[in-house]
């Protein structure tokens, strides 16, 4: 198996927690996190080797990257495991699971890349690396059907995680947050190009809010100690060190969960804020010529997966130029003080939670055991 980032890791892990009772003795090993451990998965590499997010970043990093992707590729040809299963990561799992299926291996890949959002060519690729498909949301399953390729909609495994009435007084008083505070919480990204790019416009957004309402609380969940280190030294060097936040390791869930509103990069977490039925403005930044051609590569009007889903601008895209801290800022005092709008937005969240719930775990580990010709255990 590989993972690329903690999302990967996450999901991953949910798919371990139905596969293990049912291969006891299996060895999983590969690339993965700290949930996927609680399992027994060995990592033969740091998972934060293939953490890294746009075109011109992972040049950057191309090297070391394929050096990995090279050596992992070598292991396992020469191991011939029962399967491959690959979470997302597609840029390093598709290359090596057309290898990979060359040679006879099965190879299965968890969450389809966004071939509905981005243009479609790669699902060729695709046919040639993928086995079967897990896929996470229920349309997704008829498109790969419909090119030749087996799928299988597993429901999304955080949907079973996120309580469908998340208890917000017991989160803030985890964070030892007032009760009737207004709560904010700020996700600029896991990755350190995310936070390179998006911390300082997104707390600069913040001080806005803290500036109209000082009593205002914001809260940041950092995912790890390294990427928490990195954030403050560009407030630091920002000048934005004094700006009162509560920074956090980790607890990412009770920060939305605690939150009133919530300033989130684009990707998998927008969607845990929608399962927290949270008013969300959606902001992301990156290097400019990766932007450039990212932007051509679009052909539907929405980034946001909430917004996706619901085929509707639901909560607002601040994307590059558009993402300036006044502009992130107006957007959250909005949804702050807009008692309807949050009223309708949690309908329609809740909605949404009920269509992505299924029972992931026992569904992913069923389509694995069926790829690898193993009967589930009674």
């Amino acid at each position: 198996m590989v993972a690329g980032e903690s999302s990967g890791d996450l999901l991953a892990s949910r798919l371990l927690s139905g596969l293990r009772p049912q291969l006891p003795d299996a060895r999983i090993h590969g690339i993965g996190g700290p949930k996927m451990a609680e399992y027994g998965f060995h990592s033969d590499w740091p998972m934060e080797k293939l953490s890294v997010r746009g075109l011109f970043e992972v040049l950057a990093h191309y090297r070391e990257i394929k050096g990995i992707q090279n050596a992992l590729c070598d292991m396992l040809l020469a191991e011939r495991p029962a399967a491959f299963i690959g979470v997302d990561a597609p840029d390093f799992n598709f290359g090596l699971e057309i290898q990979l299926r060359q040679a006879g291996i099965p190879t299965m890949h968890f969450i389809s890349p966004s071939i509905w959002a981005w243009r479609a060519g790669r699902i060729k690729k695709i046919a040639k690396a993928v086995s079967h498909m897990l896929v996470v949301f229920p349309f997704e399953e008829e498109i790969y059907r419909k090119a030749g390729i087996p799928a299988t909609y597993v429901g999304y495994p955080l949907a079973e995680v996120i309580p469908l009435e998340p208890d917000v007084s017991a989160a803030r008083a985890a964070l030892g947050l007032p009760a009737a505070a207004k709560v904010i919480a700020v996700l600029p990204g896991s990755r350190m190009s995310e936070l390179k790019y998006n911390s300082v416009a997104f707390i600069q957004g913040a001080q806005r809010i803290l500036q109209r309402d000082p009593s205002v609380r914001v809260v940041v969940p950092m995912a790890g100690e390294k990427q928490r280190a990195y954030f403050s030294a560009l407030l630091a060097q920002a000048g934005l060190g004094d700006v009162p936040l509560q920074l956090l390791s980790g607890q990412s869930h009770t920060a939305i969960a605690a939150a009133d509103s919530v300033l989130v990069a684009s990707g998998t977490a927008t969607l845990e804020v929608a399962l927290f039925k949270k008013p969300m403005v959606i902001g992301y930044r990156m290097m400019r010529a990766s932007w450039q051609v990212m932007r051509r590569m679009a052909y539907q009007p929405w980034v946001g997966l909430p917004n996706i889903l619901a085929r509707e601008f639901l909560v607002p895209e601040l994307l590059q130029d558009a993402a300036t801290p006044e502009a992130m800022a107006d957007a959250l005092w909005s949804q702050l003080n807009d008692d309807t709008l949050r009223r309708r937005l949690h309908q329609r969240f809740t909605d949404m939670h009920h269509s992505l719930l299924r029972d992931s775990a026992r569904e992913s580990a069923q389509a694995v055991l069926q790829l690898i010709g193993r009967k589930a255990a009674a």
